[in-house]
């Protein structure tokens, strides 16, 4: 190569080794870093770097959580230098297969054992949000999962959230109990008075309809509090 000549890193000009699209078809999809992942997606590098230094750059960005990768948005992914809109849009879509995946799985675990299993439910859906949301799930008189229902989005204070309907909607679908589940975004899991007040409310509200508040399970990305397992219920 002349003097100051320069060259983009595609993947097609790497050492065979070092091919994670090789690497994958020969050694199978879980051999591959999260990093080789993301450089599928992307293709290409900058002509200062492979895409997989490019992508544990910007794996690194997030704590090398794919759950934070998740929350960026397509302008937010642009800031590093490499990623187009071509490739944000890549990554968005990819990330947000992998978060709709999870909600299939985790509604096939249709029975409510725990409030963990709860945990396991809502966690995909609303774990890694950047704002709060209000949900109900409903379940039957064996603990199965009827439904689930957002009550209220971007915030959970009681003008916000309508018991009427919540209780409305559990009789509608025959529920016999319900469960409370909201996010915090900012990974805090401790409740507020708020939280607290609403809890009291849905539970004297559903006593008088026979129909149970077994738990309120407040979310983050990677863990939960449960008013159940905390004995405030």
């Amino acid at each position: 190569m002349a003097e100051g000549e320069q060259t983009s890193f595609t993947i097609k000009n790497w050492a065979q080794d070092d091919r994670p699209r090789e690497k994958l078809l020969q050694k199978g999809r879980t051999s591959l870093s999260d990093a080789e992942l993301l450089a599928i997606l992307i293709g290409t590098g900058s002509r200062n770097q492979s895409a997989v230094d490019l992508c544990k750059k910007v794996l690194a960005k997030t704590g090398n959580s794919l759950n934070e990768l998740g929350r960026l948005s397509v302008k937010q992914l642009m800031e590093f230098k490499g990623i187009g809109e071509a490739k944000a849009v890549t990554i968005v879509a990819a990330l947000e297969l992998g978060r709709r995946r999870r909600t299939e799985e985790a509604m096939e675990k249709k029975k409510i054992t725990s409030s963990a299993s709860v945990f396991e439910l809502m966690q995909p859906i609303i774990g890694d949000l950047p704002h709060e949301e209000f949900w109900i799930v409903y379940l039957n008189n064996s603990n199965k999962v009827i439904d689930r229902y957002q009550l209220s989005k971007g915030g959970i204070t009681g003008t916000l959230v309508d018991v009427r309907l919540a209780l409305k909607m559990a009789l509608e679908l025959g529920a016999t109990s319900i469960i409370l589940a909201h996010n915090h975004p900012s990974g805090n899991l401790n409740p507020s008075n708020s939280d607290k007040q609403l809890t009291q409310k849905l539970k004297t509200a559903g006593e008088s309809l026979d129909i149970k508040v077994l738990d309120h399970v407040i979310v983050t990305d990677k863990s939960y509090f449960s008013f159940a397992d905390e004995g405030l219920l």
